[in-house]
């Protein structure tokens, strides 16, 4: 079986959004929204990972990254560990520079029913977070 080692961003900004993008219509888990990331190369930390892929998929340059959670779900064809950090220091403006549509959602408003399974518990995390907050 399959395993993958994911680097997951939770950019969000300083009015409590986070920014999201809608999974390629060809990939795993197609139209469902994601946090941006992907897979750790080899010989990479998961912090170096997200860097770059956070560069190659939104166009912005992280200062500086917290891990939020490690998770690992399995898939009846893969198992996926995902490292996700919180991002909220970083140079540009994130947008989908691989053509992804894209938003920013109040950190309240995410609904677990709009991304894979996978994400469920950390979506619980940052509703549980925002609602504490307010």
């Amino acid at each position: 079986m399959k395993h993958l080692n994911i680097a997951v961003g939770i950019i969000r900004n300083p009015q409590q959004e986070i920014f999201i993008t809608r999974r390629a219509a060809d990939a795993h888990m197609a139209g469902f929204w994601e946090f941006p990331g992907g897979k750790i190369e080899q010989g990479e930390t998961p912090e170096q990972a997200l860097r770059r892929e956070l560069l190659e998929e939104t166009g912005i340059d992280v200062h500086q990254l917290e891990l939020l959670d490690v998770l690992e779900h399995h898939f009846t064809d893969r198992v996926v560990t995902l490292n996700f950090y919180l991002v909220e220091d970083w140079q540009g403006e994130p947008y989908g520079r691989e053509g992804q549509p894209m938003r920013w959602v109040k950190q309240a408003d995410l609904r677990e029913a709009e991304f894979p399974e996978a994400n469920a518990s950390i979506i619980n995390l940052l509703v549980t977070q925002a609602s504490a907050a307010q």
